[in-house]
């Protein structure tokens, strides 16, 4: 068994290099929700210096809400917007000589992604763009995200979440509702069972399936950096290989 274990970084976390010592691909903001030139320099280096897998993390153009707000535009928009950050992070790469490795987009963006075609597609375009050829998006038998990806050329892998509540549908539980976010002992527990039998129990009572290639941690929460030793320590300890994507 192996799994990825990814971080949502670069974005202003005083955890970051603790998270950055424990995970195997970084996400990293690039000037929408978070970042800027100096931010994604940093979240680079860091990578580069504990071997983790870089990736450009864009998302609505929204730092007042942290990109967790729900946003409409065109689907043209988004593709552009999204393009607009991905190429910034590889800009900035380009002079750290990293080579991204993935895309995966944040928040809200990707909640609604995760259910919408047109919007799934727009972000995907934006990514296949890019030249990037790996993608994250939400894992499930019928992931709206991976299967628009997918049919843009993407190799398209599925996402589980350690520490997120989860909806009877395979998406993720809304925010600042109960059970949105999970402490470090139930996150690593998840992260296991999703790793383990690619599946795991709904806010709800469900178990629903999350066939998952990749688990992600938020790095920016006050806990960040425990969860991410303790997840990494709990897969390790199920014989579970814990590696970022070949």
């Amino acid at each position: 068994m192996q799994i990825d274990l990814n971080a949502d970084l670069g974005e202003g976390s005083a955890h970051e290099e603790a998270v950055m010592a424990s995970v195997t691909s970084a996400n990293i903001a690039c000037g929408g929700h978070a970042g800027d030139t100096e931010t994604m320099r940093d979240s680079l280096r860091l990578a580069a210096r504990f071997g983790v897998a870089a990736g450009a993390h864009p998302g609505f153009p929204d730092r007042e809400g942290f990109g967790r707000r729900e946003l409409h535009f065109p689907p043209a928009e988004v593709t552009v917007f999204v393009r607009e950050q991905i190429e910034a992070l590889k800009a900035v790469a380009a002079r750290e000589g990293v080579q991204l490795c993935h895309v995966k987009p944040h928040g809200m963006l990707y909640n609604m992604a995760a259910r919408d075609p047109a919007l799934a597609r727009a972000v995907a375009q934006a990514a296949a763009d890019s030249g990037i050829g790996l993608y994250f998006g939400l894992a499930g038998r019928d992931s709206v995200m991976l299967r628009e990806a997918s049919a843009l050329g993407l190799r398209a892998l599925g996402e589980g979440f350690a520490d997120r509540g989860y909806a009877p549908d395979g998406t993720l539980w809304p925010r600042g509702q109960a059970g949105d976010l999970l402490g470090a002992a139930d996150a690593a527990a998840q992260g296991v069972r999703i790793a383990r039998e690619g599946c795991t129990r709904a806010v709800t009572g469900q178990d629903i399936a999350v066939p998952a290639g990749t688990l992600c941690l938020h790095g920016d929460g006050s806990e960040a950096a425990a969860l991410a030793s303790e997840l990494r320590r709990a897969l390790q300890e199920a014989g579970v290989q814990v590696a970022a994507p070949a």
